[in-house]
């Protein structure tokens, strides 16, 4: 939830590509809504081809077919279960809408798309022979995080711990979120360079977004508002 004295415009491409990733998941197999995909061994069939299908696959990404190229397109919109997805989306939801009001509709929609498509591009060159599917919008959402920590460094970030019964604290955005870029290199530094969560997607893109604000919008004075999140201190799926 975004809590601003200021008055924002709606977040119309936020609330689009929220909607898109949840449509998207709803007709899927992953989401076990569709009946025509089966159930049981059937129904894990088809989720695995559907994955594959739009999913990034690091060791065809660069000698398979012609369009390979853009899976890292299509599977910023794919998420591979509902904990993925929620995940996914209420970060979104949450540092989006600042972010687009402030870059404005068109170059924020751009911004997410090339941010997400170059994460999920890096991490497919650093696991090149890999053949383990990757899908989710976490690239272009760790982006929008790094883009948010130079826009909105002192905007105030309110978390429920579920370890503190769910007791709300407050802490400065640069604070929590250079806390969560720590998080993902500890956790490349613990799994290696074998493939699993795609954590290194997500300092790609954190990084990426870090730069365009810096490059894009300069010194200039940071906007003004506070953003909330309710929830566990975790980060974008991969």
């Amino acid at each position: 939830m975004i809590e601003s004295s200021a008055g924002y415009a709606r977040p119309t491409v936020t609330y689009a590509l929220i909607g898109t990733c949840c449509l998207v998941f709803a007709i899927g197999p992953a989401s076990g809504l569709n009946p025509g995909y089966g159930v049981g061994g059937d129904l894990l069939q088809a989720q695995s081809a559907y994955f594959e299908r739009w999913g990034v696959i690091p060791s065809k990404l660069w000698s398979g077919p012609p369009t390979e190229p853009l899976t890292p397109l299509t599977a910023l919109f794919v998420h591979g279960n509902w904990l993925h997805l929620l995940g996914n989306m209420l970060f979104l939801y949450v540092f989006g809408a600042m972010a687009e009001e402030r870059m404005g509709r068109l170059q924020f929609a751009l911004f997410y798309l090339a941010t997400g498509y170059l994460a999920l591009l890096g991490y497919a060159a650093a696991h090149a022979d890999s053949s383990q599917t990757l899908v989710g919008a976490s690239g272009a959402i760790s982006g929008v995080l790094g883009a948010f920590l130079w826009l909105f460094p002192k905007a105030r970030v309110t978390s429920l711990f579920p370890f503190l019964l769910f007791l709300p604290l407050r802490f400065p955005a640069w604070l929590v979120l250079l806390f969560w870029f720590a998080l993902q290199w500890l956790a490349i530094r613990e799994t290696g360079s074998r493939p699993g969560v795609a954590y290194l997607a997500h300092l790609i893109g954190f990084v990426l977004g870090f730069l365009f604000a810096w490059a894009r919008f300069g010194r200039q004075p940071e906007g003004r508002g506070a953003a909330s999140i309710e929830g566990g201190g975790g980060s974008p799926a991969g």
